[in-house]
């Protein structure tokens, strides 16, 4: 029986790219807006925040944002966020503090899924070991050291494994070396596959595309990750959540108010 209490999908920014970010060789030209999300998933055993978005300080402050943002390797520069969708702020709605989450879950330690990290040094951070490696070489520009390089309760993960009754950790590499991808089982709906970056569109699960980036190049492991989803979700009676799909989004927001 799961012990999952309440979902909220929470958004803490939005970002504008071209969208041959999301969908490998597709949507050369085309500029679309991905939502930058967290999920909370309360739990009888605690509260669990899957993913902690942006560092908030490095889009405001001028000298941080012209080092981490303003610069070739970020053609389409910083994402957007406000004050309000700071995550603090966001749990604060909900009559939380950041003390108030048990575990964070990162589905991997790219900029806006990491960055938050910083609010919440108190948590045990779970991320998958070869994430931590590949993160720290790093394989890509879109790790920001000083977004992990932190005094955290690092849980590093080797494999699958629940979290909670009711909350399963999905080995879906491809987009990066250690993402992982969540399975919830709510009390009363169809349970929720929350893909993280394994898809960012649902374009990406409906026609098993890759997104943009792939670690070492390898959009196969990327599509065999989607698929893997895609059994998953018909095993389960699973719905899944794509994590940069703006129109997707739009459609599931409920916030303040929670999935069960």
């Amino acid at each position: 029986m799961t012990h999952v209490t309440k979902f909220w999908p929470i958004l803490t920014g939005r970002h504008t790219y071209e969208k041959t970010l999301s969908t490998r060789g597709r949507g050369q030209g085309e500029i679309i807006k991905a939502p930058i999300l967290a999920y909370l998933i309360e739990t009888l055993n605690g509260r669990i925040l899957f993913d902690v978005g942006c560092d908030y300080q490095k889009i405001q402050q001028q000298d941080q944002r012209k080092h981490y943002y303003e610069h070739d390797g970020f053609p389409f520069g910083p994402p957007e966020m406000s004050e309000e969708e700071r995550l603090p702020n966001r749990l604060e709605v909900l009559g939380l503090k950041p003390e108030d989450v048990d575990l964070v879950f990162c589905s991997h330690l790219h900029f806006d899924h990491a960055g938050g990290l910083c609010e919440f040094c108190h948590a045990e951070v779970h991320v998958h070991a070869k994430e931590m490696q590949a993160a720290k070489e790093p394989a890509d520009e879109a790790y920001f050291a000083s977004d992990f390089e932190l005094p955290l309760n690092w849980k590093l993960q080797t494999g699958e494994y629940d979290l909670a009754p009711g909350v399963s950790a999905i080995e879906t590499p491809g987009h990066t070396a250690g993402h992982m991808s969540m399975l919830i089982e709510l009390p009363k709906g169809q349970p929720i596959l929350l893909a993280g970056d394994a898809a960012d569109l649902q374009e990406n699960i409906d026609e098993e595309v890759a997104p943009g980036l792939c670690w070492q190049d390898d959009a196969a492991m990327a599509v065999q990750s989607i698929q893997k989803l895609k059994s998953l979700s018909q095993k389960n009676q699973a719905v899944i959540w794509p994590n940069h799909d703006w129109d997707f989004f739009q459609r599931h927001n409920r916030f303040p108010n929670y999935f069960e």
